[in-house]
């Protein structure tokens, strides 16, 4: 007898990607005077000492806080700054403190999913082999004895954790942990102290505002009129830098956001909101000014509608995008295209990398005529864990390096603005099915199939609800079980019609020998079976599909 069949687990509906929530666009403050450079220089000095204040009071404070505290700490930052400033920082503390809170939460869990791995692996006698689902024992004595230190290790880690969870401790560090511990690899990184000073002092600056709708230009504090004039609410300690009336400095700067630049404009003359940052690129001694603000949540257009012409399935992958296009009957057509990217380098080479793949795929999807883009649901959060695949560290980095999240992200928000939906669908199984079922049949000898390739024409099917597998070829004239299984596909809520079917001769065999009658090949006799599906209407697709 065979290995049981393990059971295929079940596979997540798909849908409409939510489009963005929100908008920011940068322009760069050219032309500044040294006496512009020097006014923001200092108010980013001074703002910056008080938001350090005002964070250590706030997690100092940790599961004690209230409105009241809240208010009294505003109160403390008014006398030295004014109100609407004391506000911003003030909320500034808070998302950074809860930023905070959600990662440690996501630190505890994974520390928890480590020590249930080791635990698990522990326990297995040496040399026990795994599965996909759960990792074997370990090759010798000296890896078990080093795993069982390293369990100890993370159980002291996970409840001090725990404990700080608890007592709402946090470790925040302003301008950064990596950049802190820069300081003490200044060789590594090409850095001299000075320079290292400087970038770090930049980075603790506080120069940001949030907007007001009501009042004019939609900012109080860091306005920007239409003409493109920036003007700065000095605090109340450097009012006497001021050059214009109530407290105010005015930049000899204009800026004019190229990008969205009429969507901007139309918000600061109906005098909503617009929240404003302004920042040094160090590295480049350039100033920049970066305009937000916030949209109403994009109603995404029905499944059915996003449907209508058709997909783009893209698999990811860690250097590139694999993308395929499908008719609305399910149907590959044209040529695998290939989009990719090398995230090597630095994060602002990775993240310039990344958005112009994803414009590639956003053009290439409407020179087709396409309406959306099937896409991977993906997270590998558990499968990331050093204690899962701790040999294999090569598949460790091939997994850690595809950009999941800020994929997302960068794909729905740009898909958004050409006018393109983004059906996000369960991942499970495509590669190996879409291999499976499209590989060999979609090759030929001008067209090379990859795997990936094969993985784009079953994500763009899941997306458009028809099953991973091909239809077979029509019944024979003679309508014999002998060809294999039929056309007739399952309806969209059958478990398991996602499956690879076996060949009906295989079940009229095995129905065969249980009775020691032909029943088994009767009961699913060709004819019968097409009349059935024909009776009931449970045709998923209405046109022929390539066949072998």
């Amino acid at each position: 007898m065979g290995r049981p069949k393990k059971p295929v687990r079940a596979i997540e509906a798909p849908f409409v990607a939510l489009g963005p929530s929100g908008v920011a666009i940068r322009d760069r403050l050219k032309c500044l005077t040294a006496e512009d450079e020097k006014v923001l220089r200092l108010v980013g000095e001074h703002q910056g000492r008080l938001a350090s204040r005002d964070l250590r009071t706030r997690c100092a404070d940790g599961h004690e806080h209230s409105g009241q505290t809240w208010a009294a700490r505003k109160r403390e930052l008014t006398k030295e700054s004014s109100s609407r400033i004391a506000g911003a920082i003030t909320k500034a503390t808070h998302d950074q403190w809860a930023l905070a809170r959600r990662c440690q939460a996501a630190h505890v869990q994974n520390l928890e999913a480590g020590i249930r791995t080791l635990r698990h692996r522990l326990s297995l006698p040496l040399t026990e082999k795994g599965s996909k689902r759960a990792p074997g024992g370990y090759r010798s004595k000296k890896e078990w004895h080093a795993k069982s230190r390293r369990l100890a290790a993370l159980e002291a880690r996970h409840d001090a954790a725990v404990c700080d969870w608890e007592t709402g401790r946090v470790r925040v560090v302003r301008g950064g942990k990596r950049l802190a511990n820069t300081r003490h690899h200044l060789a590594k990184a090409r850095l001299t102290e000075a320079e290292w000073r400087k970038r770090w002092e930049a980075e603790r600056w506080f120069l940001a505002a949030d907007g007001e709708s009501g009042k004019r230009f939609g900012n109080e504090t860091i306005r920007v009129a239409p003409d493109g004039g920036v003007s700065i609410k000095l605090p109340a300690p450097l009012a006497h830098h001021a050059n214009a009336p109530h407290g105010r400095y005015v930049l000899t700067s204009k800026v004019t956001f190229a990008h969205r630049g009429q969507e901007w404009a139309d918000r600061i003359e109906g005098n909503r909101a617009v929240a404003y940052r302004i920042h040094l690129d160090t590295d480049r001694g350039r100033w920049y000014i970066t305009a937000s603000w916030q949209r109403p949540v994009v109603q995404t257009v029905p499944l059915h509608t996003a449907r209508a012409n058709g997909m783009i399935g893209v698999d990811t992958n860690a250097d590139h995008f694999a993308a395929y296009q499908l008719d609305t009957h399910g149907n590959p057509t044209g040529e695998p295209r290939r989009f990719h990217y090398d995230l090597s380098g630095t994060a602002n080479h990775r993240d310039a990398q990344i958005r112009h793949a994803i414009t590639q795929v956003l053009h290439w999807a409407k020179r087709v005529g396409a309406a959306a883009i099937g896409l991977e649901n993906l997270d590998f959060t558990s499968e990331k864990t050093r204690e899962k695949h701790g040999r294999k560290k090569q598949f460790r980095q091939l997994i850690t390096g595809i950009p999941t999240g800020k994929l997302k992200a960068r794909l729905v928000s740009m898909a958004a603005e050409l006018g393109l939906s983004i059906v996000a669908v369960d991942p499970a199984y495509t590669s190996q099915w879409g291999g499976q079922h499209w590989q060999k049949p979609l090759a030929t000898p001008r067209r090379k199939m990859t795997r990936h390739d094969a993985a784009s024409v079953a994500i763009g099917r899941r997306a458009l609800g028809y099953p991973v597998r091909r239809r077979t070829a029509p019944p024979p004239p003679h309508q014999s079980d002998a060809v294999g299984h039929r056309t007739v596909q399952a309806r969209p809520g059958t478990r398991g019609r996602e499956e690879t079917r076996h060949l009906v001769t295989e079940r009229a065999h095995d129905a065969r020998d249980r009775t020691g009658t032909h029943q088994g090949t009767r009961e699913t006799s060709a004819s019968k079976t097409v009349r059935d599906a024909r009776s009931t209407r449970t045709w998923v697709q209405d046109s022929l599909l390539i066949t072998d």
